[in-house]
């Protein structure tokens, strides 16, 4: 799966993010609901997130203290935006 280029600040989908990588949230896709459910997990625009595990197509993050699974469809409307580290 190609990769966006680390230099654009075009926001991409989680899903896509690498292992190790550190992203930002920049827009939840999805209906009211599911921004819901990602808000009262913490996973808000602008909440920093690192990848710590990638398992098929889901993923494991980390938001400060807290580590989230996330499958792949969730996290294919999460989109993110890469952090320089």
């Amino acid at each position: 799966m190609s990769h966006p280029d680390a230099s654009a600040s075009t926001p991409y989908p989680l899903a896509v993010a690498q292992e190790g990588e550190h992203v930002r949230i920049a827009v939840l896709r999805g209906g009211k609901g599911l921004e819901m459910r990602l808000t009262s997990l913490g996973l808000n625009v602008g909440s920093e997130l690192r990848i710590s595990q990638r398992q098929g197509n889901n993923l494991v993050v980390i938001r400060g203290e807290t580590r989230l699974a996330l499958g792949a469809g969730m996290a294919h409307k999460i989109m993110v935006v890469r952090l320089q580290t």
